[in-house]
């Protein structure tokens, strides 16, 4: 009913009210009140009803409320002056019915009053029987309530009503009253909730079912205003319960303990009522939602209004307490076994709320100091206890050390006084702190290790203590889950050694326990986080675990770990039955032999994988078809993704208007459900963990794919949210514990990085301004707490060692091409703005911003945008005082700016420019140089011209003149050169590299044409300096350049390994193709003594033949493009002296004395190098024939021909080496048995003329170098040609013994040139030459040799040479095709047939032909590689000893 139609129903008969409204036009004086007030009686004497007289006033009232809102000034002093006379009309009434009655005035006015109060309840008892039934009035008897409350505290006023005897009539004709009503009461002044309670002992029981049914009652869903009166009633009675109960007094009256005790035992059974909903689970959805209301209760806010502070903190301490003692049914050993189900996401959250609403006034060290106390001095629910300790940890993050502390206390009062009952507290708070993941506590393992695994530990001061602790862990045994027991077994505690026994009974009972509870040690796995919350992982999950970390580990290192082979001697049955079953799972193998393949083929050679098993398993991947699907392991009956879809859609409400600690609540519940999608165990947190990072591989798993997704996903919406009304240093730490609850598990972790690898590195193109900035967010936090993230090893191995998570995937931000550029621009903008914005010094911000996102944007943005190329000054950071953070925040937040102006604003702004002056900030020139490296020309920001423009500034007026250690080059000109040189080179070698392990062409148009122009201007611009300079030297750039590659040699050769000398070669390969971009003049030193000028070719001849040698393809001769580009300089050198014909002449002297390697390499590309320095010789003396030397060369060359041709010319005056380097060129090729050949080696016999013995011994070394090319490499020679040339030239040298020195390089000799032809690796092979040429002749040609002077002794340490080089592994064995077509023998075939050559020539050689000296060497060297042939060289030295007489 309406209070308009309530007004027009009223009777047509003149009413008090109508009388009073009618004298509106004529309103009496207040002189006149006398004369008002009598006809006022007149009026009552005739209305005989005293409750129809409170009705029509109730209903005039409600009448004003809606007919005088016009008016509110007529309103107000209508109402005040109505509820005065009425007020004094009720009474003057009541007293003369009381009179005519003869009852007192006080009985009558509560009958009248409990009359209409039941009128105004009726409505309600009516509609509850149609309807739900009801627990507070409606809205309209509200307002009549009202009226009449008013009223009678007017008739309270003038002592016409007696509170006392209402409420006793009230309790004795309502039996139980509304809970409203009685707060209407007291509100109101008429009856005190306190009186009541002091008066009335039926009203506790009263009270406790009104408090419960009230909080289970729901208003409905239109009604907010019941909604917040039923708060208010509640929060008003609970005042009045805790103001009477928990209030001290001095000296207290018997009645007012009497009162506080009662208050105290009504809110204890409320708070045992919500604890009954919370360990029945009830499923009713009014009892939670009741217990959930009156929990709410236990508010500062709402209770402090009436109540002081120490009273309220002693009522939420007893609470607490008595949550922490209620029911205490669950022994100890209970809390040990069920303690892995009461985590805080496993808890009530009805249960966590209450703790958390207890827990807000206190501090936490006054918690657990209290929590301390409880343990001491009660009997405890231990679930609620550990409950209480997780609910704590996760809302506080304080409370770690807190809870150290309290540990640690425990612990030593335990080992002080042998108390067990602090010990297995100690031992119960710090697995439930475990339980709760590392970002919250430390694991378990951890903590034992820590408190129990040294030798200052709580129990190693003395053998009792020891006893004790052992003693306390072997009565845990048959309670223990067996995570705790592993832990105990793999981490045990410290015992001296004299102890040994005490442990080892001990982890004989938990092996026992483990068996009985078939969790034995066997089934634990290699990498196995003992500790770990959660369901136990079945074996095959963990082998599967285990399975990918070994193969990690093996795809990292190159080795198998040491855990797989303890494994497979140690825990042989776990190994053999659960990993070797996973590792062999079937799968369709990959065409490139991957990691898990090479791990396998490991175990393999290293006999770890039964044969017939590896043969099955083959088979089965022959048949496979497809991939085997990953399982997913589940826990639970709702579907993960969608629970965790929904937990994130409530964390995104609770970063916007929720507190830390719901959050912290929310991410320990997300934390706990990706722990069902991502099943496999975090590691031991001792140490970081390494993630391998394949990025050419795509996903594993479609689930964890979206899984990352709606993370990620949902990170970015937080991050919009939260920032649409605050910048990052004003929003909470919602971010950085998103982030923190993500690196506890590490498949997440791995899934999450791979992905974003992806997004940044292939799929940045669909991303948007929201998902950039969410993303580079999401990489500072990752950043700030690189210390407890993992390590990831990137897979090809694009960085040797594992690095942060943050920097590998800032590698996947490629600043290629024009596109990649602007979008790594923006998200490195993103990322720097955010850092800078989220702290508000220095030191913060550097934890913030990753600095290898802040290098890509000194990189990028002199490149993009011009105008910031300029000094500190020029780019306007005069301005930097007026630059906010906040102006930075909304710059990017900013819809309508570009990524140009945000770049610009960030690059003037101080912080960004003040953490350029931080080392690890700070862009090296090195670092640039790769990063330019990599552009693609074609696809470049900048055209070719401003392009040399960036590069040139870049150079020579930012890097040339910053200091060193600012990545500078501190104004050296060489050392910027030095970097250009090495960039180049590391960037070919990259290339190689890259093309070698995935078989891709190496990048083409990239900027290295740019890079090298820039050295090419560098270094002429260094040559004019020397020149104009008053040095001596005029060649100081060529040593420059000796100097950078001698440095490179050196750090690479770090060990004689195959290894290495390849790493060289491709080294010296590169530097070749920098070194013939260069000018050849700068080769070669020009030195200015006493007026004159000369050339030096020290450092050119010291170069060829320290490095350049190594590096030669065939062995012993330099390529074409090398060998021209040396004797250019020469010639171009000698242009600078006065004598040009004569340096040259001179210089070349040298290099045919001093550089074999350059001068048989000239020999060998003769034909093709004289027109080119012909050529070049011309133009620069204007001569038409080469210098005498080089002319000389051609003369040879005829020679050589002649003989060829069997045309006997004089032999020209050169070098024999000269001589022999020009037959064998001409000699490549032709046939053995040509007759030119044989009556050349008539020609040049060796008893004719002593020249002609040198010049065949070194055309033998030559020779014989290609036979050694031949075993090494026989496609590419002619295996019967090199083996003719060479037995031909042996029957002519035989007789002398000047042939044999070529293969005794340490000997000094006229023939020690030769071992600077080939490299030193190639010289020690040439042992097997000999041997393998040896078994080559004919027997008529053995016999010569074995009668030439010194030649047994050689064919010995040849021997033995090449089987020490055998046994080192140093021979390589022909490919099988190509030895069974041109028919080169295996190195163990070689040395067998060796040996028994020797064993007959020693038994049939002359004593006289090896001295006492040589046999006693030959012996002492062959005693430990050939014993055989030791004894038979004894025999020969001994030939007359009694068991030889003897015999």
């Amino acid at each position: 009913m309406s209070l308009s139609a309530t007004c027009e129903s009223v009777s047509q008969k003149r009413t008090l009210s109508s009388l009073l409204a009618g004298r509106e036009l004529k309103r009496p004086k207040l002189t006149d009140a006398q004369r008002l007030q009598e006809a006022a009686i007149q009026l009552l004497e005739q209305q005989q009803n005293i409750c129809s007289l409170f009705r029509e006033v109730g209903q005039s009232e409600t009448c004003n409320l809606s007919s005088h809102q016009d008016g509110e000034k007529n309103q107000v002093a209508s109402e005040g002056l109505s509820s005065t006379i009425t007020g004094s009309l009720l009474a003057s009434e009541l007293r003369r019915q009381a009179v005519q009655l003869g009852v007192p005035v006080a009985v009558l006015s509560v009958k009248t009053v409990l009359e209409r109060l039941k009128e105004i309840t009726e409505e309600t008892s009516e509609r509850e029987e149609e309807e739900t039934k009801r627990e507070m009035l409606t809205s309209s008897q509200r307002v009549q309530l009202c009226v009449l409350l008013e009223s009678s505290r007017e008739l309270l006023s003038q002592g016409a009503i007696c509170p006392k005897l209402l409420w006793q009539e009230y309790m004795r004709d309502q039996m139980l009253p509304k809970l409203e009503m009685v707060y209407y009461l007291h509100s109101y002044n008429i009856l005190n909730l306190k009186n009541i309670l002091e008066s009335d002992e039926e009203v506790r029981s009263w009270l406790v079912s009104q408090l419960r049914l009230l909080c289970g009652w729901r208003p409905p869903q239109e009604e907010e205003e019941t909604k917040q009166l039923q708060q208010k009633v509640l929060s008003s009675v609970v005042g009045v319960l805790v103001g009477a109960g928990f209030e001290l007094r001095r000296d207290p009256a018997a009645a007012d303990r009497r009162l506080s005790l009662l208050c105290c035992s009504i809110l204890d059974d409320l708070l045992f009522w919500v604890l009954d909903i919370v360990d029945e689970s009830l499923t009713l959805e009014s009892a939670e939602a009741g217990a959930e209301l009156w929990i709410q209760i236990f508010d500062a806010s709402l209770c402090g209004v009436s109540v002081s502070a120490d009273c309220l903190q002693r009522f939420f301490k007893h609470s607490l307490t008595q949550t922490l003692t209620y029911k205490p049914r669950l022994k100890v050993s209970d809390a040990i076994t069920l303690q892995n189900e009461w985590t805080f996401a496993k808890a009530s959250r009805l249960l966590t709320s209450l703790f958390r609403q207890l827990a807000v006034v206190f501090s936490v060290e006054q918690l657990l100091r209290h929590l301390q106390q409880v343990l001491e001095t009660h009997e405890v629910n231990w679930k609620h206890v550990l409950c209480f300790l997780s609910t704590l940890l996760v809302y506080y993050h304080c409370a770690q050390p807190s809870l150290k502390e309290l540990l640690s206390r425990l612990l030593n009062s335990a080992f002080e006084g042998y108390d067990l009952e602090n010990l297995i507290t100690a031992f119960l708070l710090a697995r439930q702190g475990g339980l709760e993941g590392p970002s919250i506590f430390p694991s378990y393992s951890n903590w034992f290790k820590m408190s129990f695994g040294g030798g200052s530990s709580y129990h190693a001061s003395s053998k009792k203590s020891l006893v004790f602790l052992l003693k306390f862990l072997s009565d845990l045994v048959p309670f223990e889950p067996p995570q705790y027991l592993k832990v105990h077994i793999l981490h045990p505690p410290y015992v001296p050694v004299k102890h040994r026994s005490l442990l080892m009974e001990y982890v004989s009972l938990a092996k026992t326990r483990l068996a009985d509870l078939k969790e034995s040690v066997e089934d634990m796995g290699l990498y196995e986080d003992v500790s770990a919350a959660g369901t136990s992982v079945q074996p095959q999950c963990q082998a599967a675990q285990d399975v990918d970390k070994a193969v990690s580990l093996f795809e990292s290192t190159g080795r198998i770990s040491a855990t797989v082979m303890e494994a497979s001697i140690f825990r042989r049955p776990y190994f053999l039955t659960r990993f070797l079953p996973t590792l062999l799972t079937p799968r369709v193998l990959p065409v490139k032999v991957d990691a898990r393949m090479s791990f396998i083929e490991a175990l393999k050679k290293a006999d770890k994988i039964p044969a017939a098993q590896y043969s099955s398993y083959m088979e089965s991947c022959q048949k496979q078809r497809q991939q085997n699907m990953n399982a997913t392991c589940s826990d639970g009956n709702d579907d993960p993704l969608e629970v965790l879809k929904v937990q994130l859609q409530e964390f995104a409400e609770l970063v916007v208007d929720g507190n830390d600690g719901d959050m912290s609540a929310q991410l320990s519940r997300i934390s706990h459900t990706l722990s069902v999608i991502f099943p496999g165990r975090p590691d031991d947190p001792i140490g970081q963990k390494v993630i391998s990072l394949h990025t050419d591989a795509p996903p594993s798993s479609e689930l964890h794919v979206k899984v990352v997704n709606m993370i990620l996903r949902n990170f970015c919406q937080c991050l919009l949210n939260s920032s649409k009304s605050n910048p990052p240093n004003k929003q909470s730490p919602w971010a950085s514990r998103f982030v923190s609850a993500l690196l506890g598990n590490t498949q997440l972790l791995s899934s999450l990085i791979h992905r974003l690898w992806d997004l940044l590195h292939n799929q940045w193109l669909s991303l948007n301004a929201a998902h950039i900035l969410g993303l580079a967010a999401f990489l500072v936090h990752l950043y700030s707490l690189v210390s407890r993230g993992p390590l990831v090893q990137l897979v090809p191995p694009i960085r040797l060692e594992p690095v942060p998570a943050e920097e590998a995937l800032s590698l996947a931000l490629s600043c290629s091409t024009h596109a990649n550029m602007l979008f790594c621009a923006r998200l490195c903008v993103a990322a720097v703005c955010y850092g800078i914005c989220r702290e508000d010094s220095l030191p913060q911000q550097q934890d913030c911003i990753p600095h290898s996102l802040y290098k890509k944007l000194l990189y990028l943005i002199p490149r993009l945008l011009p105008e910031a190329r300029g000094t500190v000054a020029d780019a306007g950071l005069s301005e930097q005082l007026e630059e906010k953070q906040t102006g930075l925040w909304s710059s990017i937040t900013d819809s309508n700016n570009t990524w140009r102006k945000t770049a610009w604003h960030l690059w003037r702004n101080a912080a960004f420019q003040q953490l350029g002056q931080i080392p690890q900030y700070q862009l090296l020139f090195s670092e640039w140089l790769a990063n330019e490296l990599r552009v693609l020309r074609s696809e470049d920001a900048l055209p070719d011209a401003e392009r040399q423009e960036y590069q040139q500034w870049a150079c020579m007026e930012l890097y040339l003149t910053r200091p060193e250690k600012q990545g500078g080059c501190g104004g050296d000109m060489k050392n910027l050169c030095s970097h250009l040189l090495n960039a180049i080179m590391d960037q070919q070698l990259s290339w190689q590299s890259l093309e070698a392990q995935q078989h891709r062409v190496p990048g083409r148009g990239t900027c290295l044409p740019d890079i090298l122009s820039r050295l090419q201007e560098l270094v002429y611009e260094m040559d004019m300096m020397e020149r104009s300079g008053s040095h001596g030297s005029r060649a100081g750039v060529g040593d420059f350049l000796f100097e950078v590659l001698f440095q490179r040699c050196s750090s690479t050769v770090t060990s004689q390994s195959i290894s290495t000398d390849v790493s060289l070669q491709r080294l010296l390969h590169t530097w070749n193709r920098v070194l013939l971009a260069l000018p050849a003049v700068l080769l070669i030193k020009v030195n200015t003594d006493g007026g004159g000028t000369t050339l030096s070719c020290n450092r050119l001849i010291e170069h060829i033949n320290q490095h350049q040698r190594k590096a030669c393809s065939p062995a012993g001769v330099l390529s074409c493009k090398i060998t021209a580009h040396f004797l250019r300089g020469l010639l171009g050198a000698s242009v600078r002296c006065g004598q040009p014909r004569y340096e040259v002449n001179k210089a070349w002297s040298q290099i045919s004395v001093q550089c074999p390697v350059l001068l048989i390499s000239t020999v060998h590309w003769w034909q093709r190098l004289r027109p080119v320095l012909l050529s070049l010789w011309r133009r620069l003396c204007d001569e038409q024939t080469l210098p005498e030397q080089l002319q000389l060369l051609t003369e040879c060359q005829h020679w050589a021909c002649s003989l060829e041709k069997g045309q006997l010319l004089q032999m020209p005056p050169a070098a024999a080496l000269l001589l022999a380097a020009s037959l064998h060129r001409v000699w490549q090729g032709c046939e053995a048995n040509k007759p030119s050949f044989k009556a050349a080696l008539n020609f040049l016999r060796p008893d004719r003329d002593s020249k002609y013995r040198q010049v065949l011994v070194f055309l033998l070394f030559l020779c014989v170098n290609d036979h050694l090319t031949t075993l090494l490499y026989p496609q590419e020679r002619s295996y019967e040609e090199g083996r003719a040339l060479c037995t031909e030239l042996l029957a002519v040298l035989m007789d002398s013994p000047d042939w044999m020195l070529i293969f005794k390089s340490s000997e000094q000799s006229i023939y020690q040139s030769v071992t600077m032809v080939t490299s030193d690796d190639f010289t020690k092979l040439m042992p097997w030459a000999f041997c393998s040429l040896l078994l080559l002749q004919s027997a008529e040609l053995l016999q010569r040799a074995v009668r030439c002077p010194g030649f047994l002794h050689t064919a010995i340490v040849c021997y033995l040479s090449m089987l020490q080089l055998f046994l080192e592994g140093n021979t390589q064995s022909p490919d099988t095709e190509s030895s069974k077509k041109q028919l080169v023998a295996e190195p163990s075939h070689i040395l067998g047939r060796t040996k028994q050559f020797l064993l007959r020539a020693i038994s049939q050689t002359p004593l006289t032909l090896l001295s006492s000296g040589q046999l006693r060497q030959l012996e002492s060297l062959s005693a430990e590689l050939d014993p055989e042939l030791a004894a038979a060289l004894s025999v020969q030295l001994e030939p007359s000893s009694p068991e030889m007489d003897f015999l």
